[in-house]
């Protein structure tokens, strides 16, 4: 069995509704690409890295943080003047400012290489899951390292989505203009 792309984000997903979504994706690497493994208010708590990790090791899906695939603090201000300036927040916005892609993949991405990243965590056969915590894959970094991922290793990307049984596919490499279909 192939490698497996998939995101998460963790906005609008309960705890009980995200760990069902991982196991019913048959997910068995959650790959953490949040500069910061916290978030805030309780309801999002089970993200919260020490819990989050106990569950995961629970549920049997193992554990990676993969702190250089996180965008720099610079980076992540370029966002949020974006942001301002469209009068919306992290847990509304649809999409990533085009000063924030560009400086994430001149930062994070001009020297990483997936298969590098495959070989290093011995990822070939799994189901991988990138975790941050925007709701839209489109508002989030993660959507830019799975594309990555996908493109490189020449395999599709499911984005995984609250209230989604098995969510998006956005990305398939054997055809890029190909549009993404949501499964009903």
């Amino acid at each position: 069995m192939p490698l497996t792309i998939t995101t998460i984000g963790v906005y609008g997903f309960t705890e009980s509704a995200f760990f069902h979504t991982l196991l019913n994706s048959k997910v068995s690497v959650l790959c953490d690409i949040r500069r910061r493994r916290a978030v805030r208010g309780s309801r999002f708590a089970f993200a919260n890295s020490k819990r989050l990790q106990a569950k995961l090791t629970q549920l049997g899906i193992r554990y990676i943080y993969a702190k250089e695939l996180a965008p720099s603090n610079a980076i992540r201000q370029l966002q949020k003047q974006a942001d301002k300036s469209a009068q919306t927040t992290k847990s509304t916005r649809h999409s990533l400012s085009d000063s924030f892609v560009v400086a994430y993949q001149a930062e994070c991405l001009s020297h990483f290489h997936s298969k590098d990243f495959v070989h290093k965590y011995h990822l070939a056969n799994d189901t991988i899951a990138f975790l941050c915590v925007e709701s839209e894959p489109s508002a989030c970094h993660r959507s830019i390292v799975a594309e990555r991922f996908a493109h490189e290793l020449e395999t599709s990307i499911i984005h995984l989505r609250p209230g989604d049984d098995r969510a998006v596919t956005a990305y398939n490499s054997g055809n890029n203009d190909a549009p993404s279909s949501e499964k009903d």
